[in-house]
């Protein structure tokens, strides 16, 4: 009866998935989140804490985390992931945002800044994007929920 479930759980899409939205103050987090779940610009103010929504792709749940990006705040980021054995799995989809703002770094100089190819444990992903517009955005998402589609 157990595998039952767990097959038609698997059809219909009910498997969540977690995904912990970090960066720096005033990067756009939850600017992208709430594009995520509404598409549309949701004016906010510095995340003190975390906000929780899940969005859903075609059949693929996402419960998302965005982590306030304060300086005070970056020390508690460890708390939301500490002790998952999910995270040697776990895919980093890098969301380059305010593409649209006049010399941002290109995604090629984001990868190179962070050495992203050096990442050779866990698939990964840079996306360019932009927030207030949502361009970039759904291919970012789209990426991500190929990653869980595979695993």
């Amino acid at each position: 009866m157990g595998q039952l479930v767990a097959k038609l759980m698997g059809v219909f899409g009910s498997r969540e998935h977690k995904v912990i939205i970090v960066g720096l103050d005033n990067a756009g987090k939850t600017t992208i989140l709430y594009q995520f779940l509404t598409r549309e610009v949701v004016h906010t103010s510095p995340t003190i804490g975390s906000n929780v929504e899940e969005v859903v792709l075609r059949k693929t749940h996402f419960l998302m985390w965005d982590i306030g990006g304060q300086e005070t705040l970056r020390s508690a980021w460890n708390s939301y992931y500490c002790n998952t054995e999910d995270l040697q799995r776990a895919a980093v989809l890098i969301l380059a945002n305010k593409q649209d703002v006049k010399d941002s770094m290109t995604t090629s100089e984001i990868s190179q800044v962070l050495t992203l190819g050096s990442i050779k444990d866990h698939p990964w992903h840079i996306q360019g994007c932009c927030a207030l517009t949502g361009e970039g955005l759904p291919a970012g998402l789209a990426w991500l929920q190929s990653r869980v589609a595979a695993s």
